[in-house]
């Protein structure tokens, strides 16, 4: 299958599916990280045209390390807005990969990129087989799949299902680890630490799991026309 991982921010996908990118490509699925804004924001000393630079540089050593390709489309970091344009280039990046499955953000209202984002993403999964809508990538053969990530912290999220990423959560804090800025901003600017972070939230979805050691959770969006009956997440395909 090949699996699209629509996200607002930089290290977005690395918190929230990092360890479920890792154990998709253990499989043989291929994994694209759609990053839609390029992180301007996420520096107290450096200027914009810098920063936008260091961060494209860390997300593509983050997405190596999880083993996925990479689409950056840009965006004006925390001004993102649903527009004609915004969504056609979401579209483009998901067709170009040929989605089957699309994950993005839970529209948790903690952030406006997040909910901008999983509102494009959203609303164009459905049109990715629509022909009479052109991108520069053709339409896919089918309607893919759409899930929702946790949310960060999880707070305002009520898992569907998990991910048991025990084996890989290694592998997730090392991609994360990737984004030193945004290390240090978050440090800085929210006293968050990354590495504490993950680490707590992929506990307690474990224990929510059923006990295993790390875990990742999402819901899937079983919508009309959308509606799935077996889960397309790694541990079953």
């Amino acid at each position: 299958m090949n699996i699209a991982v629509v996200t607002a921010h930089p290290d977005d996908a690395e918190i929230l599916m990092g360890g479920t990118i890792v154990r998709y490509r253990q499989k043989g699925h291929s994994v694209t990280i759609v990053i839609c804004t390029n992180g301007e924001v996420g520096s107290s000393t450096l200027p914009k045209e810098e920063i936008i630079k260091v961060r494209e540089r860390e997300a593509r050593e983050g997405a190596k390390i999880l083993g996925a390709d990479l689409i950056w489309l840009g965006y004006p970091d925390m001004f993102l807005m649903d527009t004609l344009e915004s969504r056609l280039a979401v579209l483009n990046a998901t067709r170009s990969v040929q989605a089957d499955v699309v994950f993005t953000h839970y529209p948790d209202f903690y952030n406006p990129d997040h909910n901008t984002t999983s509102k494009i993403a959203n609303d164009i999964t459905p049109l990715q087989d629509a022909p009479n809508i052109k991108t520069k990538f053709p339409p896919t053969k089918a309607m893919p799949t759409l899930y929702f990530m946790d949310t960060i912290t999880g707070v305002a999220f009520d898992p569907v299902e998990y991910v048991d990423i025990s084996e890989v959560f290694d592998v997730k804090k090392k991609a994360l680890l990737a984004h030193k800025t945004q290390y240090t901003w978050l440090k800085e600017h929210t006293k968050i630490d990354y590495a504490d972070l993950i680490d707590a939230q992929s506990r307690l979805r474990g224990y929510q799991a059923g006990g295993v050691k790390y875990a990742e959770a999402f819901r899937h969006v079983n919508t009309y026309p959308r509606g799935i009956v077996n889960s397309l997440l790694p541990q079953y395909v």
